[in-house]
């Protein structure tokens, strides 16, 4: 196959001019990654989600039109059909569902789902006088409105499910009897669930706990950034409303909540953030397996040694490492003192109160914390690079750097490519080792939100908003921007790896 001139440039660069070439492909392909979601992932979501719709009505049609008197009755009475035919177990499910629905909505669910557009209008902050006795107002609670009324409204969906399966199990039994075929008896269905569906089985409950715990509070969090849910609008004694989507105004345009310089104050935030993670996985990525082939190079000796001191800070747990840390590296502490006893020094050195020199603390810190995982990881990786391609890397002539960059990296991040984008997503959200080491310090210099530090990551913000100044709506829509964030970046990231586009190459 002949080669294009472009490629015949790309084999007479060097190494370095390799990697800035790579660097800066990279980079002028996230336009049209992105262009690529919007032509193509969305419009395929799209037709999926309208071929589900459409078989959702055809069934509901041909239900009503082609079935005989029970599937009908099955319109209305969930079950009706598979108890007209036996099968006991699917009716009493489908009809124990509807029973329930019924009962949650007319006794609880109906009360909250009418107050979600107001989310209450009744406040309980004042006093009435019952039989010569004060008491307090009992007042609309705006918080468990929106929780119950979310609730309210996943369960209705789930009715509607529900519906659509009872009318197609209906029908398809409908059918099977036309057929003269056997029906499934319960017997057959438990058989079923505790063979072929078994993951089925398995997944039910992780599945439910999963909608209640984990689904449902992201969504509700995701409904708090449209209300104003402050300090001044605290349930019960006060309500908060819907007010659409004036805090991301707030938190991208600057203005209302955290002075008019808020927006300013995020992207601020969010530029450390990515700095933050972009050093912090970097430098132990790299250290680390630099660490990993000292002590794995032929004639280090007592290597055993070596690595047991490395994996004993891991057996120490980390915020009383860091906490340890914050202290020794006070104004006041053990480093500072020990400096100045020996004249080397006259004055304290601010490692975490200067806003340059405390990011460069926690960078530091984080890479004594940081790698001796990285090291263990390296350590079983290159132990499996079969010896016979560093043989003949020698025997070509190749030296000791060629070989690191030709082969063993090129390995190590074909394997570790999951790993470094866990690692770049976990220190964009690394709260323990900035809120224990600095607590978010230094103060950020006036023209910023006041509740802001310098070494702050948009996580530990978050905190502050929420803890200390009770801000749930801003927190909710900086919570949103970083799940966009750290998706867009996961997606990409992954999608370009050579884990995935080479993976049939590397096995």
């Amino acid at each position: 196959m002949a080669i294009s001139t472009s490629e015949l440039e790309y084999l007479k660069m060097t190494a370095w001019q390799k990697f800035c070439f790579k660097f800066v492909s990279f980079f002028k392909s996230i336009p049209l990654l992105f262009l690529n979601f919007f032509k193509i992932k969305i419009p395929n979501a799209v037709k999926r989600v309208g071929r589900g719709f459409k078989n959702f009505g055809l069934t509901f049609y041909n239900a009503a039109r082609h079935g005989d008197w029970k599937t009908r009755m099955s319109f209305v009475v969930f079950g009706f059909s598979q108890f007209a035919r036996k099968q006991w177990l699917r009716g009493l499910l489908f009809l124990a569902f509807e029973v329930m629905f019924i009962l949650y909505i007319s006794l609880f669910g109906w009360q909250y789902l009418g107050m979600l557009g107001t989310l209450g209008t009744h406040e309980g902050n004042g006093w009435e006088v019952v039989d010569g006795f004060k008491v307090p107002v009992q007042g609309d609670n705006s918080l468990l409105i929106l929780l119950y009324g979310l609730l309210t409204v996943i369960f209705i969906l789930a009715f509607v499910y529900a519906w659509y399966c009872s009318i197609k199990t209906a029908y398809a039994a409908q059918e099977t009897s036309e057929a003269r075929q056997k029906l499934a008896t319960a017997k057959d269905d438990i058989k079923s669930l505790a063979d072929g569906q078994y993951h089925k089985t398995l997944l039910t409950v992780p599945l439910v706990g999963l909608t209640l715990f984990t689904i449902l509070p992201i969504i509700f969090m995701v409904f708090i950034a449209f209300t104003n849910y402050d300090k001044a609008h605290t349930p019960p004694a006060h309500l908060f409303t819907w007010i659409g989507f004036e805090n991301f105004k707030v938190v991208l345009g600057g203005g209302l909540t955290g002075g008019s310089n808020f927006g300013l104050t995020f992207g601020r935030i969010l530029l450390w953030t990515v700095v933050w993670a972009f050093f912090a996985t970097f430098s132990n990525y790299i250290l680390g397996i630099i660490v990993a082939l000292m002590i794995n190079k032929k004639g280090i000796r007592c290597k055993k040694l070596w690595r047991t001191i490395l994996v004993m800070t891991i057996a120490v747990p980390q915020f009383v490492s860091l906490l340890l840390m914050s202290q020794m590296l006070g104004d006041t502490g053990v480093i500072n003192n020990t400096l100045i006893s020996w004249g080397l020094i006259s004055k304290p050195i601010h490692f975490l109160t200067d806003g340059t020199l405390a990011k460069v603390t926690v960078i530091i810190v984080n890479i004594w914390v940081g790698i001796p995982y990285t090291m263990l990881i390296s350590t079983g990786i290159l132990m499996n690079i079969p010896e016979d391609l560093y043989e003949s890397a020698r025997i070509d002539g190749a030296g000791p750097v060629k070989i690191f960059f030709k082969i063993t990296m090129p390995y190590m991040l074909h394997v570790t490519a999951p790993y470094l984008i866990t690692q770049f997503i976990g220190n964009l959200n690394n709260f323990n080792l900035i809120f224990l080491l600095t607590g978010g310090n230094p103060t950020l210099p006036m023209g910023y939100a006041p509740t802001a530090g310098d070494t702050d990551l948009l996580i530990t913000w978050l905190y502050k908003l929420v803890f200390n100044n009770s801000q749930y709506n801003v927190a909710s829509v900086i919570s949103i921007l970083m799940f966009i964030l750290t998706a867009v970046v996961s997606l990409i990231v992954y999608n370009r790896s050579s884990a995935v586009k080479n993976e049939e190459d590397f096995m």
